[in-house]
């Protein structure tokens, strides 16, 4: 990619080390990046340091990250409290080869937040954990068909993967065995009607499926959907499981499921959960995690797991837990997520610039280019100004995203995707700051003539 426009002359110009080291990445990795969603026109920013609410590339340039670790970071970058549990426990030991008081405490930690839960199981990631769900559903219902909502992420298995579209960009489903995807059923994640009709066959073991709506709810589904697959659910005997890798614990202490007043049979979850570091976790109906117990006999489900319950993730996730339970860090997240959503909107108005951000909980998402209504209160997305809720989300067109995110680079803002991931150690000035830098990244738009 050539430098076309100021914009662009300006992101070659400070991050010059960046595209150096992604060019000799390229000759190591695939595409030059570890993890889809890295993947960046022309190049991604190499990041050398992070702390609190900022990070440093190799440029030397200074970030005000909504990344936040993919949204594991609740707490920011090297929270004081969770590098001290770590360190501490680095000293003890990595890996016991056995259980450990770590891995209880832990999983007490789970169930003292989360309605639903009964028992728990550890993985070593979210992908790790929608796999045993899955599993556990089709052993305990002895069938194998899965009903999934189209575009809700679940991570990456053949047990629930399919094509769709992500807040990352669009995803394939090359290379998954044709057998394996005869078994999923997609449907829109508001077709209760196709739905019911579907689980009324008594073919499927689950239904799986991001309370918030897909992608984090880049794509908001009202409370009502769950509640209702709930009820479909329980009459058709299927197992309802919840996704909140990315929701547990952001979206409340509980979760989705406390704040939308739905208790799945089983929860999957990841990131915040494991405080930031690699883990995850399968949680809910005792009968269910039951037949991974020895006790089961010829109808165990195996699980082995080199780091499952692993100490460090274990000693970070009973960690934070402790804090979402007497510190409340997830109120401080929502109140600097609608101050930003709000000053995100106000920005757009005052550049005139069509688009619109709008808050669920510290999850910000933003759509720039396209004219929709914007939030009467700044920061809730309201599908009645948009056609109802069966109406196709717009979507930032790719010829406006990747300039525009190049911009908000230049000015110092990294985000993810099209949205921004809040911590409780975002300041008010750390926002006020943000929405200036929108505001110029704005104004860098409208003279390249972007937007």
């Amino acid at each position: 990619m050539s430098a076309t426009t100021a914009i662009d002359r300006d992101f070659f110009a400070t991050h010059s080390e960046s595209a150096r080291r992604a060019e000799e990445a390229r000759t190591i990795f695939p595409g030059g990046v570890t993890h889809d969603a890295r993947h960046f026109e022309p190049f991604g920013i190499v990041v050398e340091r992070a702390l609190g609410p900022r990070k440093w590339d190799v440029d030397g340039n200074e970030y005000i990250d909504y990344v936040m670790g993919h949204g594991a970071l609740l707490f920011g970058h090297s929270h004081p409290y969770l590098v001290e549990a770590v360190t501490q426990q680095v000293a003890r030991g990595t890996h016991m080869g056995g259980s450990s008081e770590l891995e209880r405490r832990w999983a007490l930690a789970i169930k003292r937040l989360l309605p639903s839960v009964e028992k728990v199981r550890f993985t070593s990631s979210g992908t790790e954990a929608t796999m045993m769900a899955v599993r556990l559903a089709r052993a305990a219902t002895g069938r194998d068909r899965l009903l999934r909502l189209r575009n809700h992420f679940h991570g990456w298995n053949d047990s629930v993967f399919a094509a769709g579209r992500t807040s990352a960009g669009n995803i394939s489903a090359n290379g998954q065995p044709e057998a394996m995807q005869n078994l999923i059923s997609v449907f829109d994640q508001t077709d209760v009607t196709g739905i019911a009709a579907a689980l009324a066959t008594g073919e499927y073991a689950a239904v799986i499926l991001e309370p918030t709506g897909y992608s984090w709810g880049t794509c908001p589904l009202d409370p009502s959907v769950p509640q209702e697959l709930r009820e479909l659910t329980e009459r058709h005997g299927t197992i309802l499981i919840f996704d909140e890798v990315v929701t547990g614990f952001r979206a409340s202490a509980g979760g989705a499921q406390e704040r939308i007043g739905v208790h799945p049979d089983l929860t999957t979850l990841a990131k915040i959960a494991a405080g930031g570091l690699p883990g995850g976790a399968v949680a809910g109906r005792a009968d269910l995690l039951d037949q991974i117990s020895f006790d089961a006999g010829g109808g165990r489900v195996a699980h082995p797991g080199t780091f499952n319950a692993n100490p460090l993730s274990a000693v970070a996730g009973e960690r934070a837990l402790r804090a979402v339970a007497e510190e409340d860090p997830i109120s401080i997240a929502n109140e600097r997520a609608a101050q930003l959503s709000q000053g995100l909107n106000h920005a757009l108005v005052e550049a005139e610039v069509a688009g619109c951000a709008w808050a669920d909980a510290s999850m910000v998402h933003l759509i720039l280019g396209q004219d929709v209504a914007r939030p009467d209160d700044g920061m809730t997305w309201d599908w009645d100004q948009h056609g109802g809720p069966t109406s196709t989300l717009p979507m930032t067109s790719s010829e406006v995203a990747w300039p525009f995110r190049r911009a908000f680079l230049n000015h110092g803002v990294d985000l993810m995707g099209m949205g921004a991931l809040v911590s409780c150690v975002h300041t008010e000035a750390d926002i006020d700051s943000t929405i200036e830098r929108f505001a110029a990244a704005l104004s860098d738009l409208r003279r390249d003539e972007i937007l």
